[in-house]
């Protein structure tokens, strides 16, 4: 099974990597974009057969290492 995992700020918390990215569009030409949220996804290739059971081990992972979850959320999607 694979699973993807997107970590993203939670909302409220400052992205100065996003900020720079808005920035730089600016300065390309991109005027119209008002904001930007940068984060990152996980590509995972799993053992396990058992959805639920990839989904709940991927979700601990997500708890224990993956994200931040005192600034950071995450969704988990398995194929």
């Amino acid at each position: 099974m694979k699973a993807r995992v997107h970590v993203m700020l939670k909302d409220g918390v400052l992205d100065p990597q996003g900020e720079a990215v808005r920035h730089a569009l600016g300065t390309l030409g991109f005027s119209g974009v008002e904001a930007v949220r940068q984060g990152k996804v996980i590509e995972l290739d799993l053992a396990s057969t058992d959805k639920a059971a990839a989904e709940a081990e991927v979700k601990a992972m997500c708890e224990k290492l993956l994200a931040n979850t005192v600034i950071e959320k995450y969704t988990v999607e398995i194929a």
